[in-house]
């Protein structure tokens, strides 16, 4: 019988996964699955070590928002571990779940079959992963400022009200790129380094982000008018990707550089990140995923 590991947040999204929990466990026990549970807490989630040491899964799966999967990946690659890994899309931000398009009975059956795709992963200042976006700038601290019951009230909803109260602060900062040692001096409000093209709940930004390329993309929103900054929202929002923008800067590379003389602590995946200067590169086919 095959064990893998369920890694769930409790009150990720609408705290709605627990409700779910036990016809999960029934789904997976139909198909010879063992499953074994760890509950995330706030504030200690040191015993996952010993819940992997003991019970030694074939296989982890995440159920929460891409904090979670971002948690389970990082623990993975910095304890040397090979395990394929599942998401249940259970969190107030879904990207990468979103983009790999993944109902329950998928994961279910995935799992049963041993189905997995290898997935490329950023790798920040060679220590801090992130499999679907780095950023910083504009924005980037909302995530981190929005109380989580509001989260869990609104949803998406609560990051959009939060960020028009920012709208006021807007000012670009001076960025120096460097692209594979090709180097750019922007002037930007924010930017993103993309592993999939799905960032805050927007399945398309960029035309050619894909997971499994081993190479990562840059977007960059430059100093541009509030007019030009509307109809930029109306395109993201219309499901179009900005990536040709006149008002974008644009990048694709293994390994990226950026700088800026302004202090800007960055995001990985919804998650507190590094302060800047950034070295990001990426990991070809670093993990695989139950697909």
């Amino acid at each position: 019988m095959k064990k893998i590991l369920l890694v769930y947040n409790p009150v990720s999204g609408h705290a709605a996964f627990k409700n779910k929990l036990d016809s999960v466990i029934e789904n997976f026990q139909r198909r010879e699955i063992f499953l074994s549970v760890y509950r995330t807490r706030a504030e200690d989630n040191s015993a996952f070590a010993d819940c992997v040491k003991i019970f030694q899964p074939e296989g982890i799966i995440a159920a929460g928002g891409d904090g979670t999967l971002h948690a389970v990946i990082n623990w993975l690659k910095k304890n040397s571990l090979a395990l394929p890994v599942g998401v249940f899309g259970s969190g107030t931000s879904n990207d990468f779940a979103a983009h790999l398009n993944l109902d329950d009975e998928k994961i279910f059956d995935a799992v049963a079959e041993n189905k997995i795709r290898p997935v490329d992963l950023g790798v920040v200042n060679g220590k801090d992963f992130f499999v679907n976006v780095a950023s910083a700038g504009v924005f980037t601290s909302i995530a981190h400022e929005v109380n989580s019951r509001l989260k869990n009230f609104l949803g998406k909803s609560a990051y959009y009200l939060r960020g028009l109260g920012e709208l006021k602060n807007f000012k670009t900062v001076p960025l120096e790129i460097s692209a594979d040692g090709k180097n750019f001096s922007v002037d930007a409000f924010l930017f993103l380094v993309l592993n999939s093209p799905s960032v805050a709940g927007f399945k398309k930004i960029s035309d050619t982000a894909r997971i499994d390329d081993g190479k990562l993309d840059l977007l960059a929103l430059k100093s541009c008018s509030p007019p030009a900054l509307i109809a930029l929202a109306k395109k993201i929002l219309a499901g179009e990707s900005i990536q040709g923008d006149e008002n974008i800067f644009s990048a694709q590379a293994e390994t990226f550089e950026i700088k800026s003389s302004a202090e800007l602590v960055s995001d990985l995946d919804g998650e507190v990140g590094n302060i800047l200067p950034l070295k990001i590169e990426t990991l070809r086919h670093a993990i695989n995923f139950y697909a």
